[in-house]
């Protein structure tokens, strides 16, 4: 959700620190703010509404020196979005700066004792309280910041990742973690702070994760030193080695490569991010796969009663496409579960059911807690994640890392489709080892799957004809999506899509139960997008357009390549080339990605930054 970075060293923290809010502003974008301990050991707060940009417009003719320093970019959720609201958050003596991520769930009952203790508030949110629950601590056990940081999180209840300066210590940073993410970036004689690596790769490749419940101790190098001062406790004060681990980033990932938006380059991006999915996977003769998570774990899946696969928003619907493919290789029952519901139901899970859990930044509340639930039960983790070294993937026993490198645009488009050829790659390595699929079928669609980016480019090729018709429909109040078989994920994939970045409300339905309810809406005023590629279902998605029609309403089809029969009825269409059916979502989601993002950018959406919407969703 939130954005945090932090720095200490020797150079000003005011540039390196604003560039990071600017490269995690993906992570939220209702305020932002900054606090910096200048070189007289003021501790100065500087915050604004809005975008990094109306901080920096404010911050322009304020003391802004200083080589120490904290900063956020805010996602709200205690308090609306404003200037007070917004982060860093001072204590009440204002010797303490805080800047958090996640929701402390008892703040209310520790707010109430600090105003017995005559604390007095000034913000609605739970960051405030945890702030001032540190100075109370500090002052009363006459502790330092570190233990005092440690004492007061142990009366916390939530999920946390926070930094706290002290200006009567400028040469410290402190930090701690649990259930949101962290890491600390390792340079010589300096240390930069952050909820994912983008704000650090531009300066070191070195880093440390924190886990959870521990507290990190940054402190400056002594004059002429280059030695690091990092020191790692858990919140019991046992003491931890901190692992260093290389970063697998690049900034030209983070830049938008001439692109207008970064959903568009990622959209474009997806003939190669797939190609980068498979590699080491499909080997070069396009007749194998060979999958590490499986290979290593095969007796789990072949034996395994039961999958389940858990996952939130876009995710999920990766996960029901998974359904269909993994059922009809592999013979084994699939349940699909959104993360939120499935940990709060009390499940049955058994020791014999295997749980994939999908996200692509492995940070997901929802979904860690969802596969903790089903650890504890026995159950066998396996992960599906775009985030080398998120959460998700370290508590899970194994898993698969799709590769397709950071996806800043908050829309989801080249991670949806790296986890359905994961999730398609595992679903045939179960089949085949089962045998429960024919190795003619396992052949045919492993080498399909290996032609999928070249025919992705063929896709791409219509981006301006699909521009052009879709300044038609920035009118639409709704939309209908439809699709069957593999294709009905795919209808409610191109809705959310619709619906995070454009604003217009958009729903995705199984074709068929157009009859059962939506078919009322049907007007010349609905578009209606139909999912319709020659698959074992065309005739009866053809019968579907044509009840459509009857009743006026305006059809937009994605069709197969020389599609007569549709080509004739719908008001638009949109070919994509043909393929084996199970790989079909990966090509009719295209057209529907693009859809999405030319009705937005007509409309003037912001369409990386769409309101109400973070990245990466690590609170509740």
């Amino acid at each position: 959700m939130c954005g945090i970075v932090g720095y200490i060293g020797k150079r000003r923290a005011y540039p390196i620190l604003i560039k990071g809010l600017h490269r995690l502003e993906y992570r939220g974008y209702d305020s932002a703010g900054v606090a910096l301990i200048n070189g007289q050991g003021q501790l100065n707060i500087y915050k604004a509404k809005g975008k990094v940009a109306e901080l920096e417009a404010y911050a322009a003719d304020k003391d802004t020196d200083g080589t120490i320093g904290i900063a956020h970019t805010r996602w709200a959720t205690h308090g609306e979005p404003n200037t007070i609201n917004a982060h860093p958050h001072y204590s009440e003596s204002e010797r303490l700066a805080i800047i958090h991520n996640g929701i402390i769930e008892n703040y209310a009952v520790l707010k109430q004792g600090l105003q017995a203790e005559g604390y007095t508030f000034k913000s609605d949110t739970d960051t405030e309280v945890l702030v001032q629950l540190i100075e109370y601590t500090q002052v009363n056990h006459q502790v330092d910041i570190k233990t005092a940081v440690q004492l007061a999180l142990q009366q916390v209840v939530g999920a946390y990742a926070i930094a706290v300066l002290d200006k009567y210590h400028p040469d410290i940073l402190i930090a701690a973690r649990k259930g949101s993410p962290l890491v600390v970036g390792i340079g010589k004689g300096e240390f930069f702070l952050a909820s994912d690596a983008t704000p650090i790769v531009e300066y070191t490749d070195q880093v440390v994760y924190v886990e959870d419940e521990e507290i990190v101790k940054l402190s400056s190098a002594e004059q002429g030193a280059e030695e690091n001062n990092i020191e790692i406790t858990t919140i019991n004060n046992v003491q931890k080695t901190p692992e260093i681990k290389r970063l697998e980033l690049s900034l030209s990932q983070l830049e938008k490569g001439g692109y207008p938006h970064f959903m568009l380059k990622e959209i474009f991006e997806q003939p190669r991010t797939l190609t980068d999915s498979m590699r080491g996977r499909v080997n070069v003769r396009q007749d194998n796969i060979a999958m590490s998570g499986f290979i290593d774990n095969k007796e789990r899946f072949l034996n395994a009663k039961r999958i389940i696969i858990t996952a939130c928003g876009t995710s999920w619907h990766a996960g029901l496409i998974a359904m269909y493919a993994i059922e009809e290789f592999a013979q084994i029952p699939v349940e699909v579960e959104y993360s939120s519901e499935f940990r709060y139901r009390k499940p049955v899970i058994n020791k014999d059911d295997v749980v994939i859990a999908i996200s692509q930044s492995g940070e997901t509340a929802d979904t860690l807690a969802a596969i903790q639930l089903a650890k504890s039960k026995g159950a066998f983790i396996f992960s599906i994640c775009n985030v080398v070294g998120a959460s998700i993937p370290r508590v899970s026993d194994s898993g698969c890392y799709t590769h397709v490198g950071p996806e800043i645009g908050v829309a989801s488009t080249k991670a949806f489709t790296a986890q359905v050829t994961a999730l398609t790659m595992l679903a045939l390595c179960i089949g085949r080892e089962k045998g429960t699929m024919s190795e003619e079928q396992y052949l045919r669609v492993v080498r399909e799957l290996g032609q999928i980016p070249m025919k992705i480019e063929r896709v791409l090729e219509q981006d301006k004809e699909i521009g052009q018709f879709a300044k038609i429909f920035t009118y639409a109040q709704n939309f209908i999506y439809l699709g069957r078989g593999y294709n009905y994920p795919v209808a409610m994939e191109g809705a959310l899509k619709l619906k995070e970045i454009s604003y217009i409300h958009a729903e995705g339905y199984p074709a068929a139960e157009m009859k059962h309810g939506p078919i009322a809406l049907i007007s010349q005023e609905m578009p209606v997008v139909v999912v319709a590629p020659h698959c074992s279902t065309y005739e009866k998605v053809v019968s579907n357009i044509q009840e459509i029609k009857a009743r006026k309403g305006r059809v937009i089809a994605v069709v197969s390549e020389g599609d007569e029969l549709v080509s004739r009825i719908a008001d638009y269409i949109i070919e994509v080339p043909s393929t084996e059916e199970c790989l079909t979502p990966l090509l009719t989601v295209i057209p529907l990605q693009l859809l999405a993002y030319h009705i937005a950018v007509e409309k003037g959406c912001d369409v990386d930054q769409p309101r109400n919407l973070a990245k990466s969703v690590t609170v509740e």
